[in-house]
């Protein structure tokens, strides 16, 4: 008698094949390549890169979420946290680079050269408690840090993506398993769904805070540079 291999679903269960995660991960994918899009005609300043590098940032981490669905369709919740972490990484960084660069850039100073050597590949970036302290530590920011900062989910969420990177527990390495099917897998990717869900309201309460232009309405700024009126609601 032969065997028959099982379908993925058969494996993981419908109600993990059905969840809403991966739902909300192709509206999150799909938010950064229409935000990529929209800024292309908005430039850096303090840098000399003719486009705007967030640009090829936004669609970096379209890319890493895409990715992160790829290997959530397979099971491999534990892979996924090493890309969520990475994730956490991408968007910290870009929140850091934009401030840094708002905070450095004048006319006695027109390349930020911390930033720029970053874009041109001379040094790296710096490591991350510098960039997190930077950011936790801006007056510029500090309405949108002390709500965020209200519960400790940030910490939490780095703890659990480095444990789960690292194999510091054995039931990160379980996760990583999807040849029995377990109910339990389905808890763990509804919490994986709040922590990503979490990240994404950092980032977004962040950029909008800092870069409030960069969710303005094309037409309402083509209206202006026309001399005209913008449309309401526009």
């Amino acid at each position: 008698m032969e065997l028959r291999s099982l379908t993925t679903e058969e494996k993981l269960g419908k109600k993990y094949t059905e969840h809403k995660i991966f739902d909300e991960l192709k509206k999150y994918s799909e938010f950064y390549e229409d935000l990529s899009y929209s800024i292309m005609d908005k430039p850096n300043t303090g840098l000399k890169a003719f486009i705007n590098i967030d640009v090829f940032t936004y669609t970096s981490i379209q890319g890493t979420l895409d990715s992160i669905t790829e290997i959530l369709s397979k099971g491999r919740i534990n892979d996924a946290y090493a890309l969520l972490r990475k994730y956490f990484d991408s968007t910290l960084i870009n929140v850091y680079t934009n401030l840094y660069l708002e905070d450095n850039f004048n006319l006695e100073n027109l390349v930020v050269q911390q930033i720029e050597n970053w874009r041109n590949g001379s040094k790296s970036i710096p490591e991350y408690r510098q960039i997190s302290r930077y950011i936790k530590e801006s007056q510029k920011l500090k309405p949108i840090t002390d709500l965020l900062k209200k519960d400790d989910r940030y910490k939490k969420i780095r703890d659990i993506c480095n444990d789960n990177t690292h194999y510091n527990f054995y039931h990160n390495v379980l996760l990583n398993d999807n040849g029995i099917h377990s109910p339990s897998r389905v808890k763990h990717l509804e919490k994986f769904s709040i922590h990503i869900e979490s990240l994404f309201i950092q980032h977004f309460a962040y950029l909008f805070y800092l870069n409030d232009h960069y969710f303005m309405s094309n037409d309402y700024i083509t209206a202006l540079e026309l001399g005209l009126v913008p449309e309401e609601n526009s």
